[in-house]
């Protein structure tokens, strides 16, 4: 059973950076691949970024692309989201996610959840 617990979010202006943690226990992290989720209000889950098991490939949604970087230290069990050129409508709750398969974006492929953080972009 692996344990994630997300941190690092809050209120930024736009065009501002942010950078989100997600820490990983009880399980051998270095074997899931990691990726991040957002919700906003009113709207479905959806795709942001993964990284591979060793951290060699990433995944990114085209709306995030040159903006979010994803990485991940096997050694502190941690998967981080870097978010630069924020705008407003990236305001959600950011959810981080733990896959025993490949890397990819499909939710339902993730089988443990952090409880979210909350990004918040003003104009």
């Amino acid at each position: 059973q692996v344990q994630l617990v997300e941190s690092g979010g809050g209120l930024v202006q736009a065009g501002g950076s942010l950078t989100i943690s997600c820490a990983a226990s009880g399980g051998t992290f270095s074997t899931y691949s990691m990726g991040w989720f957002r919700q906003a209000p009113g709207k479905e889950r959806e795709f942001v970024a993964a990284i591979s098991w060793m951290g060699r490939s990433t995944l990114s949604a085209d709306s995030v692309k040159g903006r979010f970087t994803i990485s991940r230290d096997n050694a502190k069990n941690t998967v981080y989201l870097q978010m630069n050129n924020l705008k407003p409508e990236d305001t959600a709750v950011y959810y981080c996610a733990a896959a025993q398969s490949l890397y990819n974006s499909i939710p339902r492929a993730y089988n443990y959840w952090g409880q979210g953080t909350q990004v918040t972009v003003s104009s």
